[in-house]
């Protein structure tokens, strides 16, 4: 399979690149959609869309089996791409920062290698393209519309690409593997004023930094040193001049645990920790939770021997590791939710010595060599499950 997607490999490339420069983000995958569904047909692959807006499910095979489907997410981020490359983004202020571009083109690379192969696939083989994975919840969505039954997947499987593995390598491990994550909003209210005469006011941003500092003591101090936790403020809005003591500061960021219990429990915790100490500073903190609450992604053990294998098999035993959980989040979790499943990452660092900018990054690139082999990846998973499912 691997020698057949290297064959492809200027095909998939040129999926990805046309994907690259036109990002768009959740639920406004138009173009991307469109890309998705006019190399379908190209193909001959029929498929159901829209799903959760811009979505697209695929389906290759005879029917007359098992169900295994392969996802790939399609939405980009709002972050202004700084990498010197010759197919950036044309958008300002967007940029597939996360490689959803590498994995749409992927997926679709698996695709054309399976309909050249569709009177071997004795089942079904479902491509799930999604919206929404930044922040929508686009596979939950998905879910909700049927993306997984009508047939009933029985096995799902998921790649991201990973900047901090050599090009090729692929990662995971049983279990939990990325983390539960949600998100935090704080607007702490006081009373502006002229900033020469600080005693007339009651100080919003000087309360938003003790409120800051404050919540890392929840984690320091409240959670077992074993147990991974995060909370981290990741914005700071408040006042538009520097002599003026602004009436509010709004915050806000993510917070993070291996287990739902944990995510609660720190939220709850942050909603504590945040109003008590603006009260003590005559302050009032009100504290919220928007979007969406990402479980855990859990991988299914059986799922994950049976892709450490291929994966073995593939590439060499040596390029494929067991890794420790990652504190990033991801709406794969829906999916794992509902039906066994594996996600792995495929490591795409560049060739060389020079820095590595991981994903969310401006400067973050991905090494197109590992596209054929996530695109083997799939294909290769898909047909092995299927044989094990039967």
């Amino acid at each position: 399979m691997l020698t057949h997607a290297a064959k492809l490999s200027d095909w998939i490339t040129g999926i990805r690149r046309e994907l690259h420069q036109h990002p768009e983000l959740m639920y406004e995958e138009v173009k991307t959609s469109a890309v998705v569904r006019r190399t379908l047909d190209e193909l001959g692959i029929s498929y159901k869309s829209p799903m959760a807006v811009t979505g697209v499910v695929a389906t290759l095979g005879d029917g007359k089996g098992p169900c295994v489907a392969l996802r790939a997410d399609m939405d980009a981020l709002p972050i202004h791409e700084e990498a010197d490359v010759a197919f950036r983004s044309k958008i300002d202020g967007k940029m597939h920062a996360c490689g959803h571009d590498c994995h749409t083109a992927m997926l679709l690379g698996a695709a054309r290698l399976l309909k050249e192969r569709e009177s071997e696939i004795h089942g079904t083989i479902k491509f799930i393209f999604q919206p929404a994975e930044e922040g929508g919840a686009g596979g939950d969505r998905m879910c909700a519309e049927g993306a997984l039954n009508n047939p009933d997947v029985q096995r799902i499987f998921g790649i991201h690409v990973w900047p901090y593995l050599p090009m090729g390598a692929v990662g995971s491990r049983p279990g939990v593997f990325l983390a539960a994550a949600g998100e935090i909003e704080i607007t702490v209210t006081g009373k502006g004023g002229h900033a020469a005469l600080p005693h007339t006011t009651l100080d919003p941003v000087s309360t938003a930094a003790k409120i800051i500092c404050e919540l890392q003591t929840i984690v320091s101090r409240e959670i077992d040193p074993l147990e991974p936790a995060v909370i981290s403020i990741t914005t700071v809005h408040g006042g538009e001049a520097f002599n003026v003591i602004p009436q509010s500061v709004r915050m806000t960021g993510t917070i993070r645990s291996l287990t739902m219990d944990g995510l609660r429990f720190l939220q709850e915790r942050a909603r504590d920790v945040a109003t008590h100490v603006a009260k003590a500073n005559r302050c009032e903190a009100a504290v919220g939770f928007p979007g969406h609450d990402y479980p855990p992604v859990l991988n299914d053990a059986t799922c994950w021997n049976s892709a450490r294998e291929m994966a073995g098999e593939m590439l060499g035993t040596n390029a494929v590791v067991e890794l420790p959980p990652v504190m990033g989040g991801e709406d794969f979790a829906f999916y794992t939710q509902r039906v066994p499943g594996v996600f792995v990452v495929l490591g795409v660092k560049q060739d060389g010595d020079g820095p590595v900018y991981g994903v969310h990054h401006p400067l973050f690139t991905a090494n197109e060599k590992a596209l054929p082999v996530g695109a083997a990846l799939h294909a290769s998973y898909a047909m092995r499950s299927l044989e094990e499912l039967r």
